[in-house]
């Protein structure tokens, strides 16, 4: 699995310990997230921003979007939210930094298409 595949089935994640198990296997301790909307650090930090997303947009999937790219230790990809085979509602574009164990230091995300 890719680290976007694995970074998707994390935001995809319902069961809280299972998604806190994932973002721990994923993050490094001293991660942080930040987009237009969230700017958060640790492992907590980052759950918690999931499960607000999945709140606001229950029933809702993280696909992979048409990009995904990387170089050294960036990783960048567009990514899809919207019901299961069904048309996006929200579009985003994240940037990864990987630590050297290959788990994720940085995300900068940025929202290209939200629902309004």
């Amino acid at each position: 699995m890719t680290i976007v595949e694995r970074y998707l089935a994390a935001w995809n994640e319902t069961d809280a310990e299972a998604r806190a198990k994932a973002v721990a296997e994923l993050w490094t301790e001293d991660a942080t997230y930040t987009d237009p909307m969230a700017d958060v650090a640790g492992h907590e930090g980052i759950a918690a921003v999931i499960a607000g997303a999945q709140e606001m947009f229950p029933g809702l999937v993280f696909t992979p979007g048409e990009l995904d790219d990387a170089h050294h230790d960036l990783v960048r990809f567009t990514w899809h939210l919207g019901p299961a085979g069904g048309e996006a509602l929200a579009v985003g574009f994240d940037v990864v930094k990987l630590a050297e164990d290959g788990r994720i230091r940085q995300v900068l995300g940025f929202l290209d298409k939200v629902p309004g």
